[in-house]
């Protein structure tokens, strides 16, 4: 798998999820707007010179009709593994809240993790903090070592956490520890961006989120080196025998970046359906439609922001910037 020739077909994809998701933000209905996302990618990934399969999707085969897990995209070419999420903040969309993104990920073959869609335990950190944490220590003590990597006090942080009833124990830890909490409604995969941006003002991600966007995480961490730590959480007795289907057998495995998305060659691309703090959300005017996506690889290892201005054919047109 080529990135540096395939990236650019990815922003396409994403690009075209956010134009057509964009416009369905605000009206209430967070499965409409996920349905417009999943079809205009599923779409797009259609015209790619790819043997493309989807490992992370909207659902296994026969609970989703599009972008399944195992579902096979693109007409021929490279063999590649594809994880996506359409409409990363289905909810922020539909009441249109800040953060909601459109997003895949790419490898090669067995480039990324398989992930069943159930709960995971998330540790995600910056490139200061990487491999001086651990998702099995205390939280004080996690937030201490990340502290000392960065050469400031506890309180000088800010952990992102999923404004959730599971989280009240975790929230209470990270306050009782002196760090400070920015909650948020949706979106983990864009706070663990942030948290792995140098600058952004975010240090850590901690809590239970879904397990696919764990994967996707893993991959912008690939790309920036950053890290995220991720344990698989049972909360039904389906989900333990869901696992042994798959070939999951050690419930305590702590997964790494690496485990999470082993590839060689990684791909990375988001492009924003509402404002937010790492990108700016889809813009209509009279002459065309102005994007805003985040395009990262690891080989070569480069990270693009691209602003685009999607001008209507009209010989009129006027560009506006």
């Amino acid at each position: 798998m080529h990135c540096d020739d395939l990236s650019l077909e990815f922003v396409r994809v994403v690009e075209k999820a956010a134009i057509e998701t964009a416009r369905t933000m605000g009206k209430g209905d967070r499965k409409y707007a996920d349905q417009v996302a999943v079809e205009s990618m599923r779409k797009e990934m259609e015209s790619l010179d790819i043997e493309g399969e989807i490992v992370i999707g909207e659902g296994e085969r026969d609970e989703a009709p599009m972008l399944f897990i195992g579902e096979k995209v693109g007409r021929g070419g490279d063999p590649v593994d594809i994880a996506v999420d359409p409409l990363e903040g289905t909810n922020l969309c539909a009441t249109g809240a800040p953060n909601a993104i459109a997003v895949l990920a790419a490898s090669e073959r067995g480039g990324l993790l398989n992930a069943p869609d159930i709960y995971m335990d998330k540790l995600v950190v910056g490139p200061s903090s990487k491999g001086h944490v651990d998702i099995n220590a205390p939280v004080e003590d996690n937030l201490k070592a990340i502290a000392k990597r960065l050469d400031r006090q506890v309180q000088d942080l800010v952990v992102i956490v999923l404004d959730r009833p599971r989280h009240e124990k975790l929230i209470a830890e990270i306050r009782k520890a002196g760090a400070r909490i920015r909650l948020i409604g949706d979106g983990d995969l864009s706070a663990g961006i942030t948290a792995a941006v140098v600058g952004s003002g975010v240090h850590a991600v901690m809590g239970t989120g879904g397990a696919p966007e764990g994967v996707l995480t893993a991959a912008a961490m690939r790309c920036l080196n950053g890290d995220i730590q991720a344990k698989l959480v049972l909360t039904k007795p389906s989900d333990a025998e869901r696992l042994k289907t798959m070939g999951i057998t050690d419930l305590n495995k702590v997964y790494t970046t690496h485990d999470l998305a082993p590839g060689k060659s990684i791909i990375f691309a988001a492009s924003g359906v509402t404002d937010g703090t790492l990108l700016q959300g889809v813009r209509y005017f009279g002459d065309g439609v102005r994007t805003q996506t985040l395009v990262m690889t690891n080989d070569p290892h480069q990270v693009r922001f691209i602003d685009t201005i999607h001008a209507s054919d009209d010989p009129g047109v006027k560009i506006r910037f």
